[in-house]
Formats: structure tokens, sequence, C-alpha cells
């Protein structure tokens, strides 16, 4: 038998310092009890397995182990039989194989139906051995009418197996089998035989299916599961059948089995474009996804139906309510996939029973103990928002709803509703009077400084007529309390003082402790000094304050900036839309007071940190605007149309962002246009569905589709591993794929000496793990040995593979020569990947690990040097092109990409053009591990020293 024939098996370990010799093992055969052949024969295989076969000892086995009756070991048997050199050297069958043969024969025929079965399952591992089973074909026909089923299913894969790679030895299988099939009554052994059918005789499937049509919905889910397969299959082909069929899977949508049903829904798309059909398949998979309890099989149905929805959408509308209903599901995976599918299927007829289920769902998360409530209410808001932006009839209805959430304590929730108020606000001036009146009722129960300043700015813009300016003022008031912030702080600390008395102010408590040990080994006493003074601060600092008031106090001088702007606005279009001058003034210098209350408060002790220099600098901007008031038309334009127009352009530039991508997705239908060039498979009749092949996705999955690489991108991955002059010469080719590194080692022998014992040993450094130890080689003056190796990859490290050579030369002398390092490239594992802004500034929150890399660089433009980045970290820009466009000697970009391993790495580009023309500044790199951010920034500056992006 050729070597290449040879079936390939896995390799197990084998302790060779234990290893007994074939005397030891014969004498163990011979003479053993059960247990001791059973350990012997184990020994045996293992050895034959990792090369060793020990032809010796097929008789001794023949005579001392196929006799015994023991099961273990004669399954045990069977293991070897399969492993052991059958063929001697002239390629022919070995004598002592025809008492295998008898031995299998009379196993065949044992009345014990496990040995039977056993026996059986053992000639589909021997398949491919004519000889040997050619005396065993009656035995084995004869089991197919055992009694017992065990033995009956055996039989019939035992067939299979010959017939497939023999089809002389049982040239009238098929017939043999559907006789067989007509008068079975098991279950499996049916399946079985018809699985025979559909592989060898698919005629005689279909019309095995004709003949007990009636039957099929009744019958058992194997069977049931082959039928399936065996329709898909024939309607590959041209079929008269197909009616009937659609027929049939239309009746098993309706089957006890989740996988017959799922099976079923799948096929019923691929057989016909009927939107009956169609709907039915989508009723199909929200019942198996309201049914299975398993998270991971309801995210596979409801990929099936997204993809249903892609190319049949306006068919699954009528079931948006049932869809809805998955919420209900305790995952929050799942909850967000569902709604998904929801969104895009919502239309102007469905659009109000859908916000209203949301919006009790919405009620529903209000309840301590409901599962998950602050992510899943997040994740209503964000879907209300979408629904209420595009159908303009709800937007009135959920707004309200909606902004009772401003004070809830999940920060990204209220946050989502801000971001939505706003952008309604803009979108429906008939509501801007009515949801400014509820946002200033709302102030007092805003707990959040992000929120404040959403619900601040959306005043200053939208706040249009006096009497709305007034009453966001006396809200305002409320929320900040008493004015001036200091000099009432001041107060209140100064009544606390006169409580206990005048004498008692500074008065001083000491409390002496225990001798202190110093660094120098010396004693000191220490001594703790508590002011009274200080303990009273803190007090009035904790004292419940109004929620602005708190915030500004604890620091947030950023709200108090945004509030300094707010007031300005009011007060300039206060000043416009009113002629009394005295009102005008007033306004103007109760918020001129607040302004200049909060920078003396930010300066004075009352705070937990000082005002920092930009939030002062923005205030007294405010101040300096409403003191010229008269003077400077030029700035009133800028703060009441200029951020305004800002706001509006970004929400155009959104709409017309998310048009862009809808149209993308129309575009995508397949259309085929006359002078296309035509594939043979389009000759093909098709139905509208892609038909499942599941062997398209085996050739998909094991790379076997892949186009090959060509002879110079493999000559860019070799790595020299030693010099020209060593003794020998090695290079390796790197390739990456997937999370294994494939390395293919070439040694060239340069002496003229016989190199044994040769080791070619790895070793790795980083998240990189070596997956097998290479043999050991002889090679012979001058000549190549190839060797491979294979490394798997954990993370995105750079991680580097070292290593040496060690043989023995003339008179056994070891010899060595070490390898040069192979550094293995992050950037294979790096892929450009998009999120949103604030999916990007949630995670520059959350991960720990920052690299800051100063940038160094010949490149003159800011832009030229973002994408020079982008280009050599594999990362895209997630910064809109609008807001970096233009000429200007400042750009501020975010980048974003994820490894192959799903770690995130984020990235800020921060430059300024100086003006010699050079470009400053620095790129920080974030992740939440440290390798990839390290890594990123080493590949950063090795990019820097050459203006062309490495290749």
């Amino acid at each position: 038998m050729a070597s290449a024939d040879a079936p390939c098996y896995t390799l197990v370990y084998e302790d060779s310092s234990e290893a007994p010799t074939t005397q030891e093992l014969r004498t163990a055969l011979q003479k053993g009890s059960d247990e001791v052949k059973l350990d012997t024969l184990r020994k045996i295989i293992v050895s034959t397995i990792n090369g060793n076969p020990q032809p010796a000892l097929l008789m001794p086995i023949i005579q001392y182990v196929m006799p015994s009756r023991n099961k273990q070991l004669k399954k045990l048997l069977h293991f070897y039989w399969e492993v052991c050199p059958k063929y001697d050297d002239n390629g022919k069958l070995k004598q002592e194989m025809i008492l295998v043969v008898n031995a299998i024969r009379n196993d065949l025929q044992h009345p014990n139906e496990y040995i039977r079965g056993a026996t059986l399952r053992f000639l589909q591992k021997i398949s491919k051995e004519a000889e040997l089973l050619e005396p065993l074909i009656p035995t084995c026909r004869a089991c197919l009418e055992h009694r017992h089923s065990y033995v009956r299913k055996n039989a019939v894969f035992a067939v299979y197996s010959i017939y497939r790679e023999f089809e002389h030895l049982i040239p009238d299988a098929p017939e043999l089998i559907q006789t067989f099939l007509a008068a079975e009554s098991d279950a499996t052994c049916k399946r079985n035989a018809f699985v025979f059918l559909s592989h060898c005789a698919m005629p005689k499937a279909v019309e095995y299916i004709m003949q007990v049509f009636d039957q099929i919905p009744s019958m058992d889910e194997l069977l049931q599961m082959s039928i399936i397969e065996v329709i898909r299959l024939d309607c590959k082909q041209e079929t008269t059948h197909k009616s009937r069929y659609i027929l049939l899977i239309s009746e098993l949508l309706n089957a006890s089995s989740h996988a017959v049903k799922y099976e079923a829904a799948a096929t019923l798309t691929s057989l016909t474009q009927n939107p009956a059909a169609v709907k039915a398949a989508a009723s199909c998979y929200i019942n198996l996804i309201q049914k299975e309890s398993d998270n991971n099989a309801k995210l596979i149905v409801l990929d099936r139906l997204d993809a249903l929805r892609s190319k049949h959408g306006h068919v699954l509308d009528p079931l948006i309510m049932d869809i809805l209903q998955i919420l209900s599901s305790a995952d929050l995976e799942v909850r967000r996939k569902a709604l998904s599918i929801v969104l895009s299927l919502v239309s102007s007829r469905n659009v109000e029973e859908v916000v209203l289920f949301l919006k009790k769902q919405l009620q529903k998360t209000q309840d301590q103990e409901f599962e998950k409530a602050p992510e899943y209410r997040q994740l209503l808001i964000q879907s209300i928002h979408v629904c209420a932006v595009r159908f303009s009839e709800v937007a009135a209805s959920v707004v309200h709803a909606l902004m009772d959430f401003l004070g809830d304590s999940n920060n990204p929730s209220a946050l989502d509703v801000v971001a939505f108020v706003r952008e309604v606000v803009e979108k429906f001036p008939q509501l801007r009077r009515t949801i400014c009146e509820k946002l200033v009722q709302t102030l007092p129960e805003i707990k959040s400084g992000k929120v404040y300043r959403g619900v601040l700015w959306i005043l200053g813009e939208y706040a249009e007529d006096v009497q709305e300016i007034q009453e966001v003022f006396r809200q305002l008031r409320k929320v900040l309390g008493e004015i001036p912030i200091l000099a009432s702080e001041q107060r209140l600390l100064e009544e606390a003082t006169a409580e206990d008395g005048e004498d008692k102010a500074d008065q001083v408590k000491t409390e002496s402790s225990k001798p202190k040990v110093l660094a120098d080994g010396t004693y000191a006493t220490e001594t703790a000094f508590t002011s009274v003074s200080a303990a009273r601060l803190e007090a009035v600092k904790a004292a419940s304050k109004p929620p602005l008031r708190a915030l500004i106090l604890g620091g947030d001088f950023y709200t108090g900036s945004v509030l300094a702007s707010a007031l300005t606005k009011l007060v300039l279009r206060y000043t416009e839309l009113s002629k009394e001058q005295r009102k005008c003034n007033a306004l103007k210098a109760e918020a001129m007071l607040i302004m200049a209350s909060v920078i003396r408060v930010g300066q004075s002790k009352f705070v937990t940190v000082p005002i920092d220099e930009d939030s002062s600098e923005r205030i007294m901007n405010c101040i300096q605007t409403l003191s010229e008031l008269e003077t400077q038309p030029a700035v009133h334009e800028i703060f009441l149309k200029n951020t305004k127009a800002a706001y509006s352009k970004m929400v155009a530039a959104q709409e017309k962002k998310a048009a862009e991508k809808q149209e993308s997705e129309k575009a995508k239908a397949a259309i085929v246009q006359v002078d296309d060039l035509l594939t043979f498979r389009q000759f093909s009749k098709k139905a509208a569905d892609d038909v499942i092949d599941d062997s398209e996705d085996v050739n998909r999955a094991t790379g076997a589709g892949e186009v090959t690489e060509d002879f110079l991108s493999n000559l860019s991955r070799i790595s020299q591993l030693t010099g020209f002059s060593d003794p020998i010469y090695a290079e390796a080719y790197v390739k990456v794929h997937g999370f294994d590194i494939l390395l293919d080692v070439l040694l060239v022998n340069q002496t003229a000496d016989t190199l044994q014992n040769l080791c070619l040993d790895f070793a790795t450094l980083g998240d990189l793990k070596l997956v097998e130890r290479p043999s050991v080689y002889t090679i012979a003056p001058h000549s190549f040995q190839s060797i491979k190796a294979t490394i798997k990859v954990s993370s995105t490290e750079t991680g580097v593979i070292f290593g040496s050579i060690l043989w023995e030369g003339p008179g056994l002398a070891e010899q060595c020569v070490i390898l040069n390092d192979i550094h293995i490239d992050i950037m294979d594992y790096i892929k450009p990947a998009y999120c949103t802004e604030q999916q990007f500034r949630s995670m520059w929150t959350e991960f720990e690990w920052e690299n800051r890399v100063n940038v160094t660089t010949t490149i003159p433009d800011p832009r030229e040097y973002l994408q020079h980045v982008m280009k050599a970290t594999n990362m895209s820009c997630l910064t809109p092109e609008g807001a970096i466009s233009g000429d200007c000697d400042f750009l501020s970009a975010n980048m974003y990409a994820r490894s192959l391993f799903g770690e995130d790495a984020l990235a800020n580009l921060s430059v300024e053009r100086t003006e010699e023309g050079t470009i400053t500044g620095h790129v920080r790199i974030r992740s939440k591990t440290q390798g990839i951010a390290l890594s990123l920034g080493d590949r950063i500056t090795m990019a820097q020293k050459d203006n062309k992006p490495p290749v």
C-alpha cells in the first residue's frame, strides 16, 4: 500500500524512558491477565501510532489476545487492526491478516449484539482495505436482517462505507438498502438507510419521500432533518416535485423539534419567494427565539431573521409586534439585536404602536428588580429617539415622557435623553415652547453635570420669548441657591462658628500618640492637630445644597462656563425682545453677578478644586460681552445665531450620512446588467434566496477557496536566521494565518560532513506559544531540509521568536548556531474598525493603559501626517471629514481599530503647525491591555523616522 494513501492519526505522547522491549511486551501478552494485556496493547498501539510498528508482535497478538472474550480487549484490538501495518514491503497483504479476517468474520456472527455492532463500526474505519473487506461482505449483508436495531443501524453505515470506496464489492447496495428501508421500523435505522440513499442513489431517496409523503410530519426528528437535506439538494437541480416540497416544508414549520423548525424555515426561503412563505418562515423564526432557552441559539436565529428582513423587508412589517415580544428575553444582546430589526421595519403605519410598546417597557425598567434595568433603559431611550426623529408624528408624545428620565441616576440614559431632546427641539420648532417649559421644571431633579450642560445649552438657544426667559432665570435662582455664592457660604461658616462661642473659635485639640520610629532609626513624638475651624468648613461643604450649586462647589467649572454662556444668550435675546430698559439692566446685572460669583467661589477655600484657567477666561468673556452690550453687535451674532447654525449644520450632516448609508444598503441589492459577465454558476437555476450550500461553507471555513499568494509577496516575508558563513544556513518564511503563525524553515548543510541528530529549537517571548517541538533530523553534506513549525498567538503584543540549531558533528561533538530573532508584526492582527462618539468616549474613560508618543516628523501638513499615522497603524479616523477639512494650523482627530482577538485600540492625534512650518504635538494611545498600547506606540515611532508609511 502506498504511503501517500495511509490514513493520518493523532500523535500520542510516549514516555521513551519507560519503553519496554519487544520481548517484554511478548511475555506480557503471553502470560499476563486481561488487565495486563489491555495495558500492553495500549502501549503497542501508542508505539505504532508514533512510528514504531513492531511487526514482530503481530503474531503474538493474534495468538494470545484475539481469542479473548473480554469486550474491552476486543474494542482495543479494533484500534490495533486499524493502525497496524497490514501489507509487506512488496505491497501484498500479510499472511497473518487471513487469521485476522477470520476472527472479524466470527465477531460479525457473534450472538452478542454489542460485539457485532462494534465490529461493524470498525469496518467503516478500514473501508479502504479492499482485500480485507471482500471476504466479509456476505456476513455484513446478513447483519442487515439482525433482530437488534444497534446491529442493523451500524450494518447500514458499514455497507455505505464499503459501497462508497469499492462499488464493485456490493453492486446492488442501493436496491438492498431501499428494500431494507421499506421494511424497517426503527427510526435510527431508517434515518441511516435514507442517508445512504441520499448520498449514493438520490433518485431512490426522492422516490421514498414521495411514497411516505403524508407520514413525514409525524416521523422522527433525525429522519425529518435528513429529508429536508435531500429536498435542499434535489432543488439545486431541475425537479418536478418543487411544489410538493414547498407544501411539505410548510408543514414541518410546525414540527415539535426546534432543529427541524429552523432547518425547514431556512429551506423554505431558499425554495420560494412567495410573500406568504417568507412570512411563515419569519413567524417560525420568531417562535423559535421566544421558546428557545439558549441565548446563543437566539442570536443565530435573529441573524437569520435579519437576513430575511434585508431581502423581504416589506413582507415582515405585519410581524413587528411579534418581534417586539422578544424583548421579554433577559439577555441584553438579544434585546439589542431584536430592537435593531424592529427599527429597520418601523414605518408610519406602525410607529405609534411600536413607540407605545417601548414606552411601556421603559416604565417597567423603573422597577428595582428588573434585570439589567439601566442598560436596557438606555437601549430603549436610543430606540425611541430614532423613531421620534424619523417620524415627527410621535415626537410630541414621547419627548415629555422621556424628559422624566433627565434626573436618572444612570448617567448614560440621561445623556441619551438630552441628545434626543436637543435634536427634537431643533427639528420641530412647534414643540420648542412646551419642551423648554418641561426642561425648566426638571432642572431641580438633574444630578449630572453633563446633563446640566446639555439642558442649559438647549434653554440658552431655544427659550425665545420674554416670559420663558424670565421663568428660566427664576428656576436657575432656585437650583443655584443664594447669590453671591461665596458670601452666603462664608456667612454659613460664621454662623456655625458663632454657635460654639467666640472663645472657642481658634481652640486646638491636641492628642499625643506613642513614640514613632523615623526612617533614620531615631524616635520622635507624633502629635495630631485637629483644627475645629477646618472641621466646621468641612461640615459647611457637606451640608445639603441645591443641585447646580453643589456641582459648582464640587469643582465642575465646565458646567459653570456653560451656565455663563447660556445666561449671556438669554440676556442678549431678552434685550432684543424687551423695550423696558430697566428690566433689561436688572436681568443683565443678575447674570453678571452669577458669573462673577462662580469665579469668586472658584478661587476660595469652599470648592473641592480651584477653578481652571479655561473656565475662568470663558466666564470673563461672557461678563465682558454683557458689559459692552451696545458696542459689540458682532458678538451678539456669534452668541445668538452662529452656535445654533453650527448645531443645525451638524444635524444636517448626520441626516445626510444616514441617508447615504441607507442608499448604499439599497444599492447592495444584486442588479444584473445586460453586459455583466456571467459565471457558469448563474446558468444553473437558483431561487430568490441563496441556497444554503454546506459544501461551499466547508470550503470557505477550511480556506480551500482562498486565493494563493504570489511569489513576490512570499519573498517579502522571508527572514534570514543565520549567516552565509555559518555551517548551516537557515531562513524562514513567516506566514500569519488567523491565530496561527506558520514558520517554514529551510536548512542548508554548507559543510562536507553529515550532520546527525540535528534539532531546531524555538522559544518565544510575549503571548506566543509553540504548538509542537520539531523532530530530530540527519542532513547529508550540502543537502537541504525543510522544517515546519506552528505557533499560536493569544493576544496583540509584539512577539519575538528566537532559537538555536543543535547537531552532532564529526566525532559526536555537539555544535550549535544561535538564530536571529524573528519579530512578529502586530499589524497582521489589527484591522480598522468604527464606533460611535459615545462608545469612543466611554472606552477612553474606561481604559487604563495610555502611551503618549511625541510627534517628530518632517511632514509639513497636519492632515497628511494624520493619513501617515493611519496607514502605519491600520486605524480608521472617527472624526468626520467636515471637522478636519479646511486650511487650519491645528488638527485633533480620534482613531480606532480592533484586533482579531477583540481588543480595542483608541488613539487621539493632537498636532499644531508652527510658524517654521514644522508639526508639533502628540499621539495618545489607550487600550485595555498594556501590550497593544506599547506596540502601537513603537509602530508610530518607527513610522515617524521616514515620511513614507511602512509597507
